[in-house]
Formats: structure tokens, C-alpha cells, sequence
């Protein structure tokens, strides 16, 4: 069969793109904007993108398109296929429907760290032999892809609350029909197409309530908004982590921590990772391969050999003792914890943020006023104002003098530049590729840094 992928360089229709062409599908797809990782993931696997969404690429005449969410009505192509009434289908869907139906599926939902998770839990099913398919939102560094197909039983997915497509706006999450869930955290996000954080636990409530009774829910037991999701009726046993819940963190060590399951430990996760959400995810994923059948110690164990995923605290380089980071936080919560991890590696070194704030919903400004507080662990704080409807040196005004805005990519790098001095560190933080600013600062850096 011959798909064509719309909006095949999201990181999820990426991993469609993938598991497609491994299940022997001919795989082609069509994207704007394209940029690493997905693009070059892509072009790897020999996958054909066409730049843009014209109408003529119905002459391609495959058997089924398959409808990313970032295609909205108006679309060229999507209104072609329309006029002509030729086959779609959503993302989630064919992946129920074709990949999805008779497996393990172990399902990975949250605000917040979602693709790391999700990482870290496919890593230890690796490592203790289970050999799991998997689709995540990024490309983890253990496996080099972010989707892979397998014939065994196990599959794990970044569960997405962000709607299926234009024509299908219940959550993504619950086309796939999870017997093992992660729920990481809840908040309010995606204000494009929600109302309120109400709205977002009624959808968390849809995919608890589709879990089976053999099935398990991983939840945080710190979170009050998951408590009230749970509250609302759960079938399925719930195992809860967090610092006094089952699964547990005791002692801190310099690289790593104890991990503890009712009281009894369980093993030391010894690792290089930064930050408490980290921890977090750890005991999440722990519980969660215990239910797939990895014992507790295996486990741990392979978490010393995890390798994050790009584009979450990923160096990019360094150039005259300035150090670059890659990271995709672009949540004012993702963003503080993003920051707090940085600070405890480097102490009392200079550490410059640099935000786009590009998301759906930091473009509507909804959490504009959030965003100092988030970035109190900065020294100094630069931020990319273009596209914005809203003035983003107005929101960070509370920061005073440590704080400047640029409309222009070229004028941010300059002042970047002139700003750094050897043995700062300086966090790049977007959900988008941020006009390839990584690579224009490291180069600028390297003629301009002062000591």
C-alpha cells in the first residue's frame, strides 16, 4: 500500500512515517518548515518529503493519505482531497487500527515530560530483552530513531492530549487503548484548542476510563489535578509515586538516587541526568516496566546506560568556553524545571536563557505572566518577540535590567554574543527549530566571547 503523509515531519507522523515503511507500506509525505531532527530522520530512511501542501500531489494517487493535525480546513491539498472525496484517515487511527490492535500497549501521558518518559520506559523494556516497538514525540539517543515496529507484544507510546486531527478533536490518546498508563502531571496547556483545565481532565477522565481491570495506572501522587481525574472513576488498580506514595526517592547521591517501592528499596539509578522532574519520570517509568514484567533492578540498571532524548538539555557545542544547549521546554513549568536542573550542575556559573516562545499557547500570551517567575534560575534572559501578538518585554518586565527582547533572529544572536563571556552557559529553549539559532550562535561566539 502507498500512504501519503500530511504534516510528516510532526515527531509524531514522523514515527508514522516510519512504522509505515517498516510494515511495508511505500511511504511518502509532504511538510512546510521542515527542520532536524525529523527531517534528516526521515531523509535517512529514504523516505521522499515534498516541501508545502499543493493540491497537484492528489496525482500521486496513494491508497490512503493520512491526516496530520497540523493540516487544517483551507489546506490546499486537504481541500483537494475533499472535492475529489479520495481516502483519509487521522494519524491515530491508522496506528490503532494497523499497528496498534493485539499489542501491549504501555502509554505515556502528561504535560509534562512525556517524551523522556516514554524514552527511559522503552529503554528499560530493551534492556531487560522485551524488544518493544515504540512511537516517540522525539528521537531518543539509546535507539537513533523515533519509531520503531517489532513482533513482539509490547509497544510504547507518547500518549498526546493535543487533539487528533481537524475532523477529530477527542484527544489522540485515546484511539490506542493503553493497558499500562503513565500519568506524568497535569496542567493547563494548549489554549488553542482548550477552554480551561477542565476541558484537559475530561479528556485524562476518557483514557482512565478506557483502561482494562488487569491493566495499571502509574500516576503522580503529588498532583492534585490527576487526583481529581482519578476521582472521577478509575476500574483499574493505581500504583502512585511521589515522596510519600509507593514508589519513592530516598537518598540523593552526586549521580543518582535510591529508588524505594512501599518502603523497600529497590536498587540505585546511577546516572548523569539534571533535576527533579527527571527523578520523577524515573520512578514513573520503573513502575511501569515492572507491570510489562522488568523487574524493579533491571530496570535501574538500564537507566545507567539511558541516553536522553534530542533536544532535551542536548549540547549543541561550545566555542571560546561558552557552552550551548538545546532544549524543547517552551511551558513556563518546563521551562523552571528546565533551568533549575542547569543551575544544579553548574552552581554559580552564568547561565544565559534564551526563549521563543512559539507554542500555541505561548503565542496566544495566555501564561505570559508566568514567565518571569520561570525564568528566576537565569542570569540573564534574552527572548525572540517576532510573530507574537502580544509584547513580550512588557511580560518580562518584573526581571528589570537582566532581561532584553529582540524582533530580529540576526540582532538576538549579536546580542547574545556581545552579552556571553567565557564559562557561561547558555539554554536555548523552543518547541520549533528557532531559525537554526544553535548553530548561527556557536559561530558567532567563536570570533566574539569575552573572557
Amino acid at each position: 500500500m502507498h500512504i501519503h503523509i500530511l504534516g510528516i515531519c510532526g515527531t509524531f507522523m514522523g514515527g508514522i512515517a516510519l512504522i509505515a515503511r517498516a510494515a511495508g507500506h511505500k511511504v511518502t509525505g509532504c511538510d512546510a518548515n521542515v527542520y532536524p531532527p525529523m527531517s534528516a530522520q526521515l531523509q535517512a530512511q529514504g523516505i521522499e518529503l515534498i516541501e508545502g501542501f499543493a493540491a497537484a500531489q492528489a496525482k500521486l494517487a496513494p491508497d490512503l493519505f493520512v491526516i496530520g493535525n497540523v493540516i487544517t480546513r483551507g489546506n490546499a491539498l486537504m481541500e483537494e482531497l475533499l472535492n475529489r472525496g479520495l481516502p483519509y484517515i487521522s494519524g491515530p487511527q491508522w496506528l490503532a487500527e494497523n499497528v496498534l490492535r493485539g499489542k501491549w500497549v504501555m502509554a505515556v501521558a502528561g504535560t509534562h515530560g512525556k517524551t523522556t518518559t516514554t524514552s527511559m520506559l522503552a529503554w528499560m523494556l530493551e534492556h531487560g530483552g522485551l524488544n518493544p516497538g515504540f512511537l516517540v514525540g522525539g528521537v531518543p539517543e539509546n535507539f537513533g530513531v523515533s519509531a520503531r515496529l517489532t513482533d513482539t507484544p509490547f509497544f510504547v507510546i507518547e500518549a498526546d492530549e493535543y487533539d487528533t486531527a481537524f475532523f477529530d478533536k477527542r484527544s489522540k490518546f485515546v484511539h490506542y487503548r493503553p493497558r499500562t498508563a503513565v500519568l506524568n502531571n497535569l496542567e493547563f496547556d494548549h489554549a488553542d484548542i482548550f477552554a480551561d483545565l477542565a476541558a484537559i481532565e475530561t479528556q485524562f477522565h476518557h483514557l482512565v476510563r478506557m483502561l482494562p481491570t488487569n491493566g495499571l495506572i502509574v500516576s503522580n501522587g503529588g498532583d492534585e489535578n490527576l487526583e481529581r481525574v482519578l476521582d472521577r472513576g478509575c476500574w483499574t488498580p493505581v500504583e502512585r509515586y511521589g515522596v510519600t506514595h509507593c514508589w519513592q526517592a530516598g537518598e540523593r547521591y552526586a549521580n543518582g538516587f535510591e529508588v524505594l517501592f512501599d518502603g523497600q528499596p529497590q536498587g540505585r539509578v546511577r546516572w548523569d541526568l539534571l533535576g527533579e522532574h527527571n527523578i520523577a519520570n524515573a520512578l514513573a517509568a520503573v513502575a511501569a516496566a515492572r507491570h510489562a514484567g522488568v523487574p524493579a533492578k533491571v530496570a535501574i540498571e538500564a537507566l545507567a546506560t539511558f541516553k536522553n532524548v534530542k533536544r532535551r538539555m542536548e549540547v549543541k557545542g561550545a566555542a571560546n568556553g561558552v557552552t550551548v544547549y538545546d532544549d524543547f521546554a517552551h511551558h513556563p513549568t518546563a521551562i523552571a524545571t528546565t533551568l533549575a536542573g542547569l543551575r544544579a550542575k553548574i552552581g554559580q556559573a552564568r547561565l544565559i536563557a534564551v526563549l521563543e516562545p512559539r507554542s500555541n499557547t505561548m503565542k496566544l500570551g495566555v501564561m505570559k505572566n508566568a514567565l518571569p517567575g520561570s525564568l528566576a534560575d537565569a542570569d540573564r534572559v534574552f527572548c525572540y518577540s517576532g510573530g507574537l501578538g502580544w509584547n513580550p518585554a512588557e511580560a518580562l518586565a518584573p526581571l528589570g535590567a537582566k532581561a532584553s527582547t529582540r524582533d530580529d533572529l540576526a540582532q538576538l544572536v549579536d546580542a547574545i554574543a556581545m552579552e556571553a563571556r567565557a564559562g557561561d552557559h547558555i539554554l536555548i529553549m523552543s518547541n520549533g527549530g528557532f531559525g537554526g539559532i544553535h548553530g548561527k550562535l556557536l559561530a558567532r561566539l567563536a570570533v566574539h566571547a569575552r573572557a
